[in-house]
């Protein structure tokens, strides 16, 4: 189990020296700010500076870790990236680096996954979370998904994560039993910023380098295949294998699929015609006659299952229907550059009539779902 040193949670310079310099940051817009005089509370500021220092946090805990892991006998790997590694562009079905020195995987142009940094023991790989969020709630949200990406394509592994937190952040009990956490001292970025606002002013140390056999590219990581698109066809199709079932249960519970449905968050199980949609749905949309309205079953972050719809308009433009905690339906449009756009239009052409389904079958689904969760819960 990886353990922080004095180094870390203090937040010394010592072993990184000017390091966190040799970035790049997206700082346009923050410097336009300072130098029109905004006041640091106004709501544009506040934003623009939380974003930036974000950004210097994750940078100063990789040069960090960087120098962590050399001294680590356990760590057998350690994945470059940012000024270290050689290479900027994010590869299909792999893990690479991309234009934005991020670790990431992605299948064909869609990102599906981004990683701050990965750890290799002999027996352990830990992906690495660096915020300076003041609670954990939202970042419990990212976790499962990229642990069901690793598990995915590094079966050989037991995946675990480390996060590394400021202190005064709440929340932290609430993670999973799988999460390693780290709290450090307060940070600042005031000496990036100052650096950023006039370079003339400080002469950097030279980038210092690390050289041990541990760092090694992303892409000479070898991983098991997995193909986004064709996974997905092949749990729509498994889902509805059986014709004397409006849904196979048993293969919607087997522990494959939902390490999947952790990864994808939502999968498709078939699609209803306007006629029967507005059955159960009261909604008012210009929706032509033959359009197939997309059935998924999304899983929220209890790991309760729910039915939510797809209306696929054109090739871009889609809308997402579901119903919330208190049991309003609501609609959202979907970003039209977003991945479930591209799963919705994929799917759509692999459904022939055997997937429709009717308000009844609908229902009935949705008790099936209900019932399922229950038993599990009670577990």
């Amino acid at each position: 189990m990886l353990e922080a040193t004095e180094s870390i949670i203090n937040l010394q310079e010592d072993d990184i020296d000017d390091n966190v310099l040799y970035y790049d940051y997206n700082i346009k817009h923050l410097l336009s700010l300072i130098k029109a005089k905004v006041p640091e509370d106004d709501n544009r500021y506040l934003s623009s500076f939380r974003s930036f220092e974000g950004e210097v946090f994750e940078n100063y805990m990789y040069e960090k870790l960087l120098a962590y892991v050399q001294t680590q006998d356990e760590v057998e790997k350690f994945v470059l990236k940012g000024h270290h590694q050689s290479r900027d562009k994010a590869f299909a079905n792999t893990l690479s680096i991309s234009e934005k020195s991020q670790i990431v995987y992605r299948t064909k142009s869609r990102e599906i996954g981004e990683f701050d940094a990965l750890i290799f023991t002999k027996k352990e790989l830990y992906f690495v979370e660096m915020t300076l969020v003041k609670s954990v709630l939202k970042l419990k949200k990212r976790l499962r998904k990229k642990k069901a990406l690793l598990e995915t394509i590094f079966p050989d592994y037991e995946i675990k994560a480390l996060i590394i937190l400021n202190e005064g952040v709440s929340g932290v009990k609430q993670l999973p039993p799988y999460c390693k956490v780290w709290i450090t001292k307060s940070f600042s970025s005031q000496k990036v910023l100052d650096y950023l606002k006039n370079r003339r002013a400080y002469e950097r140390k030279p980038k210092k380098e690390m050289d041990s056999k541990k760092m090694v590219e992303a892409q000479s990581l070898k991983i098991f295949p997995f193909r986004y698109y064709n996974t997905l066809s092949w749990i729509t199709r498994s889902l509805r294998s059986n014709r004397n079932q409006l849904i196979n249960m048993k293969f919607l519970t087997d522990p494959l699929t939902q390490r999947y449905h952790d990864l994808y968050t939502k999968i498709y199980l078939g699609f209803m015609y306007p006629s029967e949609f507005k059955k159960i749905m009261n909604i008012k949309a210009d929706i032509k006659n033959d359009q197939k309205i997309i059935v998924a079953l999304e899983k929220k972050h209890s790991d309760e299952i729910v039915l939510t719809y797809y209306i696929q308009y054109t090739r871009k433009k889609l809308d997402y229907i579901s119903y919330n905690d208190e049991g309003a339906m609501i609609v959202e449009k979907k970003d039209p550059y977003g991945i479930t756009v591209t799963e919705v239009y994929h799917v759509t052409k692999l459904m022939d009539k055997s997937f429709s389904l009717s308000a009844n079958n609908i229902k009935t689904i949705a008790n099936l779902l209900k019932e399922s969760f229950a038993s599990m819960d009670k577990r």
